[in-house]
């Protein structure tokens, strides 16, 4: 195989996956952060670097973003949305930040694989992402010949910033204005 075979695999696979994630629980996605007093992020591996990143596009559109377990990140509020990226939504870590957001008066919202997980049951907006993973079994997820859960993770990270772009055109702040909040002492 070729790496242009392997190029255009890649991405059939990541449209394939993003097309087939229902609007509706996008759009929810987007309300809870708009309602949201301020948001927090939390995710292992490489879900959670895809959240991270998801993370600095809020603060660039000035909304209150944090990545929980970093050390500035504040305590979580009532009112505040816990938003977690996990495949299999039963990542034990994730599961016991999950119950602490809750008991604490926040809301969660979860992207998974498997929205029966342990993580579903206690997210008020699940966003279900048909992509394999060898920790989560999905029914009619798209079928990829990458490894392990990489589909997913490529998946989060359109997913995530189509999001972004979804709160731009909702609160009408533009790029210039995300520019002016970027990093400047790099």
């Amino acid at each position: 195989m070729s790496y242009e075979d392997i190029r255009r695999t890649a991405v059939e696979e990541i449209s394939s996956v993003v097309s087939r994630v229902n609007a509706e629980e996008m759009d929810r996605l987007a309300a809870a952060i708009r309602a949201a007093r301020s948001v927090f992020v939390a995710g292992a591996g490489r879900s959670g670097l895809a959240i991270r990143g998801f993370a600095m596009r809020l603060m660039h559109m000035g909304i209150a973003a944090h990545v929980v377990g970093d050390v500035t990140t504040p305590a979580l509020q009532p009112g505040d949305l816990l938003v977690i990226a996990s495949g299999s939504g039963s990542t034990p870590s994730l599961v016991a930040v999950a119950a602490q957001a809750v008991k604490r008066g926040g809301t969660t919202a979860l992207l998974t694989i498997d929205p029966q997980s342990p993580l579903a049951g206690t997210a008020a907006v699940v966003v279900r992402v048909p992509a394999p993973s060898p920790k989560a079994a999905a029914k009619d997820s798209v079928t990829s010949r990458q490894p392990m859960a990489t589909l997913f993770e490529q998946a989060l990270g359109v997913l995530l910033d189509s999001c972004i772009m979804l709160l731009m055109q909702l609160t009408g702040v533009n790029e210039q204005a995300m520019f002016q909040r970027h990093a400047n002492l790099e």
